[in-house]
């Protein structure tokens, strides 16, 4: 599981070096194999290890001529696919388009997401914690997803 964040770098040739927690972890679950894709819903990229993304692409294809949202979906989400691998020095070569989706210059964030990790401009991620944090809680929604979520773990 990923978790955490991680400020990196994007230097001149669009590479970002992976920090060594999360680069020994990648190598642990997937030896560096990944694929990237771009968010469907946010400006950021996904590093999904190859298992993972193998996992979600078939269930991308079992539902894809289910609605037009499972159809742009695809599109959007293996139209983007990258297949990528750690170089010697733990970094990944990002393509100009890419970087361009995500609005990736020369500080990013690397957020762990359980089974992904998330690529985020630094000053979108810095906007949307701002706006995340002016949204009001509906507190009795979060108590019944949490309830939900916790009576659904294998204890």
């Amino acid at each position: 599981m990923f978790k955490g964040s991680h400020n990196v770098k994007v230097d001149g040739k669009g590479r970002i070096a992976i920090p060594t927690r999360l680069r020994e972890q990648l190598m642990e679950t997937c030896q560096g194999d990944l694929v990237v894709t771009a968010d469907y819903m946010e400006p950021c990229l996904l590093f999904y290890p190859r298992q993972s993304w193998e996992t979600l692409e078939s269930e991308i294809m079992a539902k894809r001529n289910s609605s037009k949202e499972w159809r742009w979906v695809e599109r959007h989400l293996i139209g983007h696919a990258t297949d990528m691998r750690l170089d010697q020095n733990g970094r990944v070569l990002l393509s100009p388009a890419l970087r361009e989706y995500a609005g990736l210059e020369k500080k990013a964030i690397l957020v762990g997401a359980t089974n992904k990790v998330e690529l985020w401009s630094e000053s979108v991620w810095q906007a949307g914690l701002e706006s995340w944090r002016q949204r009001p809680v509906d507190e009795a929604s979060v108590n019944e997803h949490t309830e939900t979520l916790i009576e659904s773990l294998p204890i």
